[in-house]
């Protein structure tokens, strides 16, 4: 009885370390102001051995114009997949990719007893098909049209017994071809999709940090293959009036799925059409009054009256003495125009 004792004694204060350790680590993620700060790791935990490559390196959409159209069109028939056999989740959650160490992922998805993922490796250059069974195929990413990778995708999904329909008409792009048919676009430059991935990763990292500083309904920090952008969303906890719609080349009812309750949205977006860098954005929906002329942090960003939400350009947060600071500053304090206008309850968030 005494070593049982000794054995749970043991347990509870291996324990209350642990508490302890996590209790300290999400006070180090807040200010005294309950405001989400950069955390920093102290020597002893960094155990880097290597030199970093410029983790902050921009790409201007007109270095990779025709590799970044190819590459869209490519996540949207992996992501499609995922919609079409993931179970459904609120606000098209089911849907969405992941970055992974690697590249892009759709995560488990699962299939009648099995599981698999399909994962783009920006590292060895590969779309991977891995199953719970086991079995992988690869299909290498070149320059190779949008219709030869669709094909390459189904049939190596029919050689693992999944089979999926999906719909082959491109989302939220202009003068969209079915995939099927597109071979128009099969631009493919790998130094420039690492640079992209690079751009994902940082994002992710602080994105996924100013999610954990917020206790109420938040989504994943994830990527969205329609608006090819990394997105993490709050919540408020009401219902939103019912979205107009007039998204161009998304239907309404798409968007009123999407914005069903009350959200403050932060993201990256990549950029596209008149917007020729990429930039950081936040939005709120529905717009509370005096949104736009709200004071935020960090200088440079400014309210569009193009887009309709604050933007900060990546630039801007490359080139600061403190990106990782500039960045959390631009999510918290847009986060804080959206919740104090709005009435949101923070105290409960």
């Amino acid at each position: 009885m005494g070593y049982r004792l000794t054995q749970l004694q043991a347990k509870s204060t291996i324990y209350s370390v642990k508490v302890s350790l996590i209790s300290s680590a999400i006070a180090a993620a807040l200010d005294n102001r309950g405001r989400c700060v950069a955390l920093r790791l102290s020597p002893m935990t960094n155990l880097t051995s290597r030199p970093l490559p410029d983790v902050w390196s921009n790409l201007p959409v007109a270095d990779w114009q025709d590799t970044y159209t190819t590459l869209h069109l490519w996540t949207q028939i992996v992501g499609k997949i995922r919609l079409a056999l993931a179970p459904k989740l609120n606000h098209w959650w089911h849907s969405t990719l992941y970055v992974s160490p690697r590249g892009l992922t759709t995560g488990a998805i699962p299939y009648e007893t099995r599981t698999f993922q399909i994962r783009f490796d920006f590292h060895q250059h590969q779309l991977v098909i891995e199953t719970s069974d086991g079995v992988t195929e690869t299909i290498a990413l070149g320059p190779r049209s949008v219709a030869d990778f669709y094909s390459a995708v189904m049939t190596s999904l029919q050689q693992l017994d999944i089979r999926v329909r999906i719909w082959t008409m491109p989302q939220e792009v202009s003068n969209p071809i079915p995939f099927e048919q597109d071979h128009d676009h099969a631009a493919y430059d790998p130094l420039a999709v690492q640079r992209f991935w690079r751009m994902l990763v940082q994002a992710d990292r602080l994105m996924n940090q100013f999610r954990s500083c917020f206790t109420g309904k938040s989504s994943p920090v994830h990527f969205f293959w329609g608006s090819f952008d990394l997105a993490v969303t709050r919540f408020s906890g009401r219902l939103a009036p019912e979205h107009p719609g007039g998204v161009p080349n998304m239907a309404d009812w798409v968007t009123r799925e999407a914005y069903s309750h009350e959200v403050s949205s932060c993201g990256l977006w990549l950029g596209g059409g008149a917007v020729e860098e990429p930039i950081f954005y936040a939005y709120a929906y529905p717009t509370p009054v005096g949104f736009a002329e709200y004071s935020i942090q960090p200088e440079g960003a400014v309210f569009s009256t193009d887009l309709q939400e604050f933007v900060l350009p990546y630039s801007a947060v490359q080139q600061a003495t403190d990106p990782d600071t500039a960045l959390l500053d631009f999510f918290q304090s847009t986060y804080e125009a959206a919740a104090e206008l709005g009435n949101w309850d923070r105290a409960a968030l």
